[in-house]
């Protein structure tokens, strides 16, 4: 961020300097690849991790041992 946006730019304001700063991590964290992710986006994996649990938890609900212990094994 210092680098991309604080270093290069000069804000006008306090209100300039939000909106600057929302649309740098809005880019950063919906637009742009990370290597560290296998080169997705964040947001692209958070949905990945969204969905894996949602599967996760669909699993548990229709494998019919709904018990107290079942549950918290799995989280």
């Amino acid at each position: 961020m210092r680098d991309g946006l604080l270093n290069e730019t000069l804000f006008t304001s306090l209100a300039h300097a939000r909106e600057a700063v929302a649309s740098w991590a809005d880019d950063h964290n919906a637009e742009r690849p990370h290597s560290s992710l296998g080169y997705a986006t964040q947001a692209a994996c958070a949905a990945g991790l969204r969905l894996a649990a949602l599967q996760a938890v669909a699993t548990v609900a229709n494998d019919g041992d709904n018990t107290r212990r079942s549950l918290v094994a799995t989280g």
